[in-house]
């Protein structure tokens, strides 16, 4: 049967009418009646749902053998390369692709809602489930979370946006509470979110396990219905975590509306008798039932028992997601490509090579439909090569020898004209629910790689991993590294095309790679203590840390080869009251067709608040014929450019001359130019007991203490100091009453209220800074 046709995002429905059910059935109603079910009340026309696991594929299970860890099998599914490689894309047309496949998957199962995208930002590489979220960057996160639900939900599928908000880590997720600060959480921690829901509107969000700020997710009603329903004007339906509701009165109180999965009876029978006891509101019962009323109709509605999937396609798209995702980090001497017809000999290293790691653990564990592997598909694609295998170490077996195995290896590199060596991480080395403890690949496989090159020079590492590794030790010993991440189902094959040159490496990298830990940005507040986690690093996340303090990195974000070359030309910014139109000519110069990723960063020199030295504000991956030159047309939007001012409690643009940055990472810049841009209006006015330095830096303020500062100075004569000495930036950190009160300054308290009064007369609209 064909693949039914898209239907578009469908619109949300209108709350539905709950007046027909009674006080117990509306509590049924917003708690599961089942592990991945929800209540159905045909009387009242209000059908039961399915849920299921996703994102990066479909984790079908039967009821009595239900789970939310990934410990119990679960039907055949085509496991898409996880998030963490379709990041690699930087391509939201390729994300909306792979979220209509998994929604037409989720209709052939009879699921109505999959319980993704994970937009979560990667705080540090220790967490365990790094695999399963897309950068440590929003802006990239956010649009290929918003190209997902929309490809998922154009066929009549929900998609649960999760983990809301602030689920950084998996050590002690269930209690621990992200201590972040107010500008921090909105502009690195909520804004994926934001767009998503802004822009794709999910059926469903799904609230985290962690408290945020010493409140728990699920019982937050800053975060479930101050921010997400108040400013964002989400309409949707409010989930839980499985398991992640203390409790029920207090979340459904907070805005969340549906508890998952059945809590045997205890939250339906807390909620009634929170009712009857005039604790709980039976209004925001009503609320929240009618809420999933209106998502089961919804989703009724959209149901198709008789659709099916094309398997074969959805294994040909996990393979284009696995080439275009995986990253050509290092390839010095153009080793990579390999001739497809050589007859030379090439020996494959490595178990991965035969038996792929191609996914993380937990509850995204996908039972594949197929799976492929490198070791088969090299053999296949390149057959006059005379291929040796030999597997190097033991994967998760303590029992393995590996002074054999490593001995077989070298033999085997000894007599290769090029070695293959596959290296990665074991499956037990990370997974939902815990964190790692290091960045190191098993010592087993840097030792054999140490002896492989020692007696061959040509040598490629092919790595597998879901969150970053540590390279500094020994990247520098060879010539030539492609990183897969975790390819999915189809990776083998996708491995092959790479190697042998039939396609063109475009995956750009969306985390950074640090030479070492102790570098990395929460180092030092990780994972936390006494059940808080402190966020102390603040705004500086990923390349906003590293490129700040010019530190030096393995690779730095964005960074990403190719097997064909780019130039990018003619740099040109035009400004709206919207935004900023920015183009630039990208020409492919090299031999080869290919991708290249444009990503443009924006500065904010002279910003009156700390800010990184650079942050991504737009991208677009450009596909290009071996000499063809095309215009990129890029856009980004005015409140892209703005900072939440934690005193005004708002988000205000500075008028400001940016500086707009065109590169192929955050570290290789190719064009870059400015544009002055008007600022909103800034109403924070200092008080009498400002400084003098807060007083100065307002845009009214300054002008006007700058005046009675001259009268100062023409009485002090050559006792006042020079403005940047030492000791004018005393002065400028005294607080203006205590100026006005020393006797050898020719102030007094009548002039402090006269510059407050002339800073006050000015409308708020007259104070930005242009």
């Amino acid at each position: 049967m064909t693949d039914p046709q898209p239907t578009g995002n469908p619109p949300a429905p209108k709350p539905a009418d709950t007046t027909r059910l009674t006080l117990e059935e509306k509590a049924a109603l917003t708690t599961g009646s089942g592990w991945w079910t929800t209540a159905a009340f045909p009387h009242a026309d209000i059908p039961g749902i399915r849920l299921s696991d996703g994102p990066h594929g479909l984790r079908i299970q039967h009821e009595d053998r239900a789970d939310h860890l990934g410990i119990n099998g679960s039907a055949p599914a085509t496991c898409f390369p996880p998030a963490v490689t379709l990041a690699g894309s930087w391509d939201a047309g390729l994300a909306e692709r792979v979220g209509r496949a998994l929604g037409r998957e989720s209709l052939a199962q009879g699921v109505h809602v999959l319980l993704g995208p994970g937009v979560n930002i990667k705080r540090s590489p220790l967490c365990g489930r790094n695999f399963e979220y897309f950068s440590e960057d929003p802006l990239l996160a956010g649009v290929l979370g918003t190209a997902w639900v929309n490809g998922l939900q154009s066929q009549g599928v929900g998609a649960s946006l999760k983990h809301f908000a602030a689920n950084n880590q998996e050590g002690g997720r269930m209690s621990v509470s992200a201590d972040i600060d107010a500008r921090t959480l909105r502009e690195i921690y909520l804004p994926a979110f934001r767009r998503v829901v802004t822009e794709a509107k999910p059926w469903t969000v799904m609230c985290a396990y962690n408290r945020v700020n010493g409140l728990h997710s699920s019982e937050n009603p800053w975060l479930l219905t101050d921010l997400l329903r108040g400013e964002w004007g989400y309409e949707g339906v409010v989930v839980s975590d499985w398991g992640a509701v203390v409790d029920r009165a207090r979340a459904l109180a907070a805005g969340l509306d549906l508890e998952m999965p059945s809590s045997s009876g205890l939250g339906p029978a807390r909620v009634i008798a929170a009712v009857q006891s005039g604790e709980l509101d039976e209004e925001s019962l009503d609320a929240s039932a009618a809420r999933v009323a209106a998502l089961a109709r919804r989703a009724a509605e959209h149901a198709c028992p008789e659709a099916d999937f094309d398997r074969d396609a959805h294994h040909a798209l996990a393979r284009e997601v696995a080439v275009r995702g995986a990253v050509l980090l290092k390839n010095e001497g153009s080793l990579l490509p390999l001739d497809p017809h050589t007859d030379a000999r090439i020996a494959v290293v490595g178990e991965f090579a035969r038996t792929p790691r191609y996914q993380g653990a937990g509850s995204s564990h996908v039972t594949p439909t197929r799976l492929d592997d490198a070791l088969t598909a090299l053999t296949a694609a390149a057959p006059a090569a005379r291929i040796d295998f030999a597997p190097g170490f033991p994967v998760d077996d303590p029992e393995g020898d590996i002074a054999a195995l490593r001995e077989e290896a070298v033999r085997s590199a000894r007599a290769a004209d090029v070695v293959l060596v596959f290296l990665g991480l074991p499956p037990s080395a990370e997974s939902e629910g815990y964190d790692r403890e290091h960045l190191e690949l098993p010592t087993e496989q840097t030792e054999l790689l140490k002896s492989v090159t020692a007696v061959n020079p040509n040598v490629v590492v092919v790595l597998s991993h879901g969150g970053v590794i540590r390279l500094s030790g020994w990247i520098e010993d060879v010539p030539a590294v492609m990183d897969g991440w975790l390819l999915g189902q189809a990776g083998g094959t996708a491995t092959a095309d790479l190697l042998l040159g039939h396609a063109n490496p475009s995956g750009r990298l969306a985390e950074t790679v640090p030479l070492r830990l102790a570098d990395t940005p929460a180092h030092l507040d990780w994972p936390g203590e006494r059940g808080h986690a402190r966020y102390g690093e603040g705004l500086f996340v990923g390349y906003r840390h590293y490129d700040t303090r010019e530190w030096e990195v393995s690779y730095p974000f964005g960074h990403g080869l190719s097997y064909t070359t780019f130039d990018h030309t003619d740099l040109r910014i035009t400004q709206d009251p919207e935004g900023l139109d920015v183009s630039v000519t990208v020409t492919n110069t090299g031999t080869r067709a290919g991708h290249e990723v444009v990503q443009v960063y924006v500065a904010a020199p002279g910003s009156r608040v700390r800010r990184p030295v650079r942050e991504l504000k737009a991208f677009a991956a450009v596909p290009l014929s071996p000499g063809e030159s095309r215009k990129v047309a890029l856009r980004i939007a005015r409140t892209d450019l703005a900072y939440f001012d934690v005193v005004a409690d708002t988000w205000l643009v500075e008028g400001l001359e940016y500086r707009v940055d065109v590169g192929a990472s955050s570290r290789d810049i190719r064009l870059s130019a400015t544009v002055l841009v008007k600022g909103d209006p800034y109403a924070d006015t200092p008080d009498a007991d400002a400084t003098i330095g807060a007083w100065r830096a307002h845009p009214v303020g300054g002008p006007a203490i700058d005046r009675l500062l001259e009268r100062v100075r023409e009485t002090m004569r050559d006792a006042y100091p020079q403005e940047g000495s030492p000791r004018y930036r005393m002065i400028a950190d005294m607080r203006l009453s205590q100026l006005a009160k020393l006797p050898i300054v020719p102030l007094d308290f009548d002039d402090v209220a006269e510059l407050l009064a002339t800073v006050r007369a000015v409308p708020a609209d007259d104070r930005s800074r242009d």
